[in-house]
């Protein structure tokens, strides 16, 4: 399962937020207005994605939100004001494969997506709309790209996926730049998630084995690879996002508990408590809140997505949505 969520950057939170999630069944996306619990399902896209979405995002300004899927036009845009607006007109040059990851520049400058296809990666500019597809990398990925992430600062810009060396990174100004050094370290198999921490000083990623994460130190390039957790998740790692703090890392993955948090201080530290009430099945997408405050998490099997207060460990479980999303969830995105 391809999916991918980014490390949450603090902002400005307005005291209304707004969740959507990615599944498997038509709208394949499902809105909901958030505060401290899911409220009614907003209104459907009036033009749809064209199969099952693999991630979606918003911009900075919470004015445009962006799926991806593996059917053309592989990426959707639509504004956005308290639910989905008009659908942006699609690229001129489409991605030429389904796109699995897609990332926006801070400043809502640019869009990058991760693709199944040579050149494996794409980037547009984003200016309320698409604009003519930046020059591919001098050096192209490997292969199968499955998630792309822009750095915090927005001057680097990381990739992972099936082919070695399975985590890379570009510098970035207004383009692909150099590719950096490979990191000392391989992922071992796929890489699913590739997240930058919110201060930009180290980037982890999520893989298909064991230890079924990796975290790297960054400096205008890869440091040595930090231990591995001392508990590690226990399946595939699909996705994985900071607390907006940086004092927090969470991991969705495949097996039971489906969803394991750590604290973060230049390195792993120690496993918190799973939630008293796990999510029913594999765990394929996770975010938190802008403000840190709540952690939601898609997954498959009914009710399809998950939340929970955080404060350094899981509260309660909120309701399930009223109205649940159609199939297993495959991605979730909040304003930020």
């Amino acid at each position: 399962m391809i999916l991918a969520v980014k490390a949450t950057i603090a902002g400005s939170a307005a005291e209304l937020q707004y969740v959507v999630i990615g599944d498997t069944n038509t709208p394949f996306l499902s809105a909901y207005p958030w505060d401290a619990g899911f409220g009614a399902k907003l209104a459907d896209p009036a033009v749809l994605p064209g199969t099952f979405t693999d991630e979606v995002t918003f911009s900075y300004a919470n004015d445009a939100v962006f799926s991806v899927c593996g059917a053309s036009p592989y990426i959707n845009a639509y504004a956005w004001t308290a639910g989905f607006g008009t659908k942006y007109a699609d690229p001129a040059t489409l991605p030429v494969t389904g796109a699995p990851g897609v990332d926006i520049r801070i400043g809502d400058d640019a869009v990058a997506v991760a693709m199944s296809g040579s050149p494996y990666v794409a980037a547009y500019p984003w200016s309320a709309g698409f604009g003519a597809k930046y020059a591919d990398p001098a050096t192209l990925p490997p292969g199968f790209q499955r998630a792309v992430n822009w750095s915090p600062s927005g001057n680097d810009i990381a990739i992972v996926g099936g082919t070695a060396p399975r985590i890379g990174a570009y510098a970035w100004s207004a383009g692909w730049g150099t590719k950096y050094a490979n990191a000392p370290t391989d992922l071992g198999l796929s890489g699913y998630d590739v997240a930058w921490s919110p201060s930009g000083n180290d980037i982890a990623a999520g893989m298909q084995s064991s230890p079924y994460v990796r975290a790297y130190p960054w400096s205008a390039g890869f440091g040595t690879a930090y231990a591995a957790p001392a508990t590690a998740p226990t399946g595939l790692g699909n996705a994985l996002t900071w607390s907006p703090d940086g004092n927090d890392i969470a991991v969705a993955h495949a097996s039971s508990p489906y969803i394991s948090t750590y604290n973060w201080s230049s390195g792993w530290g120690t496993k918190y408590a799973n939630p008293a009430t796990l999510p029913t099945g594999n765990g394929i997408g996770v975010a938190f809140s802008s403000t840190g405050d709540d952690i939601i998490v898609a997954h498959v099997n009914s009710p399809y997505v998950s939340a929970y207060p955080w404060s350094a460990g899981f509260g309660t479980k909120y309701a399930d949505p009223a109205t649940l999303p159609n199939g297993n969830g495959r991605a979730v995105a909040m304003t930020k």
